[in-house]
């Protein structure tokens, strides 16, 4: 099992819905409305990093998406040299394997910057934000710790950036906080609920705790 940033926040916020969700692999069907236009940007953005003359599909957008995109064409740190785009990366950390999907991994002469593009909200503690972590430890195992790197969270709500640079001491706490959670994942048995947001929950309804 290779576990994402996705999974190891469910956890986190509560065992059962893990179990649910990537033991039992239960899909619950969601709306998809709200990640149309999520999903729009990074297809554009990856097509364009790609290479692939995307006159066409800017057409197509809405003059919301149109906006958005725009925004992050612009953005200084997307116009650095692509170095991947949808990058899938994994690496071992101990006895676990940890990956993720990364929008796209820039670079400049000296340095890498790991973007992620959210048209919604960022992390309300990017810092220590699961994806944040466990990208930043991806790259830096994936470059052998030959350059410097950083994190971008590009915020296309409000046209901002949040950089997270990365060092030995970031690297050794992301380290041991990701481990702790692996480890209590590994040897769990149990799942049990966290009943504190069941309500807010999609398998709230296979849960007896949440009843």
């Amino acid at each position: 099992m290779i576990y994402s940033p996705n999974m190891l926040k469910t956890y986190l916020i509560c065992p059962k819905k893990f179990y649910y969700q990537y033991v039992e692999r239960i899909n619950v069907p969601r709306p998809a409305t709200p990640f149309e236009k999520g999903k729009k940007i990074h297809a554009l953005a990856n097509y364009y990093l790609q290479g692939t003359d995307i006159t066409r599909l800017e057409k197509v957008l809405t003059p919301e998406e149109y906006k958005v995109w725009t925004a992050l064409f612009q953005n200084p740190y997307f116009q650095k040299k692509c170095y991947k785009s949808e990058f899938q990366l994994s690496f071992k950390l101990d006895n676990y394997w940890i990956g993720g999907r990364l929008d796209a991994v820039m670079s400049d002469e000296d340095k890498y910057y790991i973007l992620d593009y959210k048209t919604g909200s960022i992390p309300e503690n990017p810092t220590y934000d699961f994806q944040t972590m466990v990208y930043l430890l991806a790259l830096d195992k994936h470059l052998n710790q030959k350059a410097a790197v950083e994190f971008v969270y590009i915020d296309l709500k409000q046209n901002k950036n949040h950089i997270i640079p990365f060092d030995e001491t970031k690297k050794t706490d992301y380290t041991k906080r990701i481990l702790s959670i692996c480890s209590a994942i590994s040897s769990d048995n149990i799942y049990k609920p966290n009943c504190q947001n069941c309500s807010r929950c999609e398998y709230n309804k296979l849960c007896p705790k949440s009843l």
